[in-house]
């Protein structure tokens, strides 16, 4: 008979961003705490709300397993004398292991006692298992609360924990563990007592909870549609709805308005105050934004005429706030605001926003030379550098963080700026995360690169450096972002000199230039992995120890596309080269070939194919044409197979021992170019 588990750590309200990573890591150490204890289960499955953290097992095992043990004792001739007869040793070993001497095994000169532990009861293994589950549990942030000392994402206030109709028996956090569970806070029984798991989400839902995610976001999704007005469709952004649900026991929707006059506002800002102020679900028709939205409160549809008032008085006022600020910022002019960024410290080693201005218009200089023979892209990046932070000190960048950037572009259109500045001033953020799009402009991409290049060094420079999981500064996305620039854009930007230029503009060390570097490379690595890219291959062509992203990319793509081509046939190619170079590398190569010296055939044929070889892939490297040299090479495969097979190479003969070095030294040289194939290993699938 297989059992079920209903774990569930009662909490006050956990902050909706921390709830996805806590779920996931509950799933996750149950799979391998209930592995290691020995009990066998189907899965499990966790669930959230605001208040509790639920883990569900389902098919779990009565028992554990067995476990054989093999205990090794003393020598043989240690445990048993000279008569055969057991000394203290022997009878002391079988004793502690609660054997006979009977039941002890001789193996290899040696006593072991071979026992079969068995296993005991789920539910006695629970009454540890389960508090060492919470407290693994990995959290953004543990606070202590009352003169508890322990410590956990929120205070806990109930524990319920049961294995089919049995309580597991637990202490945790200075609470004894139970079936009592809580309904909703404002519309449920504030005991709740859960006879059995085959009754507890039905029990709950009597309650107003909605305990399973999936439903409460179905529920959301169902209710906005019946909300919606004709050809009227609402904006739903993943985190938004994501974060609405894990905001929620029990959701109702409602449809709210505000007055048509500030739809005058930028679309940004109206959905900035909507989404990430209110929690709303902006709406439009035909593309465009209409002056009404959808909330969702946390409980039922009593009274909901009385919320969606207040939510709208709500609106109302943040909206009246925003025009407010528009107006009030358009009285003034960029170059009034830029003047202003003396008083804004940047970073305290680094001086002001003004000081980190001036560094931007000189790395986008430099930028600009190596990407872009348009002088007037040139020209374009110049003044979205110059213009590129004024907004921070804007009205409506104080009041609406996040349209920084955005509002600087507006603004600058406004003034009297030309599309292409103000875009690029508008797209110098992005992309700000690993699926974000890319800055489309020209002048975007480079004032992109500049900002976030300056921002690594500068932190670098001042310690700001990521460690774990902690990275303040979003540096390691901002390197992403470069890497992805450059590579997605095909962008000739070599790193490593753009970095000695940021290393001179800050007056940084040699040494805060290469951990810069280092940083660049694992997080390069971690971009190629994510793009599929074998930790072998990336080890080979990283091998070359270069920053052109764009050279390395597509070095790395066709040594991909060669080894899927066909696998088998790679690696036996692999194998030949390596034995090539692992040849010449022991041997004394001659300083140059002499075709004069070609004896057997095997080594005539590989020099004649060689030379094709050759002469085709000097052709393809010089237009970066990887993938093509590869096949040239590959095209070695059985001329080299034939001369290692048949010519013997480390013969007494110097001269033509040599000769025959230096030519597997060519052969091998060849590939060098895209990169070390001594990093590909050949013993993997």
């Amino acid at each position: 008979m297989s059992a079920e588990l209903i774990f569930e750590i009662g909490t006050e309200e956990i902050p909706a961003g921390m709830i996805p990573g806590l779920r996931e890591n509950l799933t996750r150490l149950a799979r391998e705490k209930f592995s290691e204890a020995r009990i066998d289960f189907d899965d499990f499955a966790s669930y959230s709300t605001p208040r509790r953290l639920v883990l569900q097992g389902r098919g779990l095992a009565e028992s554990q397993t067995d476990k054989e043990e093999s205990v090794r004792g003393p020598a043989e001739e240690i445990a048993f004398n000279e008569e055969g007869k057991p000394t203290r040793a022997g009878e002391g070993f079988a004793r502690g292991q609660n054997i006979s001497l009977e039941e002890v095994v001789i193996r290899d000169g040696y006593l072991f006692a071979e026992k079969t532990i068995a296993g005991r009861k789920t539910g006695e293994v629970l009454q540890n298992l389960l508090p060492d589950l919470v407290n693994s549990l990995p959290q953004p942030q543990k606070m202590r609360w009352g003169d508890k000392e322990y410590r956990f994402v929120r205070p806990i206030r109930w524990l319920l924990a049961l294995l089919d109709d049995k309580v597991i028996d637990f202490e945790l956090a200075g609470m004894e563990s139970g079936r009592a569970t809580r309904g909703h806070r404002f519309l449920g029984n504030d005991r709740l007592e859960i006879p059995s798991t085959d009754r507890y989400f039905e029990l709950l839902i009597s309650e107003k909870v909605l305990v399973k995610n999936e439903e409460r976001r179905s529920k959301i999704l169902e209710q906005l549609e019946e909300l919606l007005p004709p050809e009227v469709e609402a904006v739903l952004p993943e985190e938004l709805l994501q974060e609405v649900v894990n905001l929620v026991e029990y959701p109702t929707a409602f449809l709210g308005e505000f007055s048509q006059d500030f739809l005058s506002l930028p679309d940004e800002v109206l959905t900035t105050s909507m989404i990430k102020h209110q929690r709303y679900f902006p709406l439009e028709k035909s593309g465009s934004l209409i002056n009404k939205f959808v909330g969702v409160r946390n409980g039922d549809d009593k009274h909901l005429e009385e919320v969606i008032k207040g939510n709208e008085m709500v609106i109302r006022a943040r909206l009246a706030d925003a025009v407010f600020f528009y107006r009030e910022d358009q009285k003034k002019s960029p170059e009034e605001f830029n003047s202003r960024l003396d008083s804004i410290i940047y970073q305290e080693e680094l001086g002001s926003l003004a000081e980190k201005v001036e560094r931007l218009k000189n790395i986008t200089r430099e930028i600009s030379s190596a990407v872009s023979q348009d002088e007037e892209v040139k020209e374009q990046a110049a003044r979205a550098a110059e213009l590129a932070k004024f907004d921070l000190v804007t009205e409506m960048v104080r009041e609406f963080a996040s349209l920084q950037g955005f509002m600087g572009g507006e603004y600058a259109r406004l003034a009297g700026e030309s599309s292409a500045v103000a875009r690029a001033i508008a797209e110098q953020y992005l992309p700000s995360g690993s699926e974000d799009e890319l800055p489309e402009s020209p002048a975007g991409l480079i004032l992109s690169l500049s900002d976030k290049a300056d921002d690594i060094m500068s932190n670098f420079y001042v310690g700001n450096i990521p460690t774990g999981s902690q990275d303040p500064f979003a540096l390691r996305r901002k390197a992403t972002a470069i890497i992805r620039v450059i590579i997605e854009k095909d962008l000739d930007l070599d790193l490593e000199a753009l970095f000695e230029l940021l290393q001179q503009e800050i007056g940084a060390g040699d040494e805060v230039r290469d951990k810069v570097l280092n940083f660049l490379e694992q997080r390069l690595r971690n971009y190629l992995a994510e793009e599929g890219i074998r930790y072998d291959v990336i080890n080979a062509v990283l091998e070359k120890n270069s920053f052109d992203l764009d050279d390395i990319y597509a070095r790395c793509r066709a040594v991909m596309q060669l080894r899927e081509k066909d696998h088998e046939d790679f690696l036996a190619l692999m194998y030949g080269l390596q034995r090539c170079q692992n040849l010449a590398l022991q041997g004394k190569p001659a300083e140059e070939f002499s075709p004069e010296l070609l004896q057997d055939e095997e080594e005539k044929n590989l020099w004649e194919k060689y030379q094709e070889a050759a002469s085709q892939v000097q052709r393809y490297y010089e237009s970066e044409e990887y993938f093509p040299a590869l096949l040239a090479i590959a095209d070695l495969k059985t001329p080299v197979d034939e001369f290692l097979d048949n010519v013997v190479v480390m013969v007494e003969d110097e001269e033509l021992r040599r000769n025959r070095l230096k030519l597997l030294e060519l052969v091998a040289e060849l590939i060098k170019p895209v990169m070390d194939i001594a990093e590909i290993a050949l013993d993997e699938d």
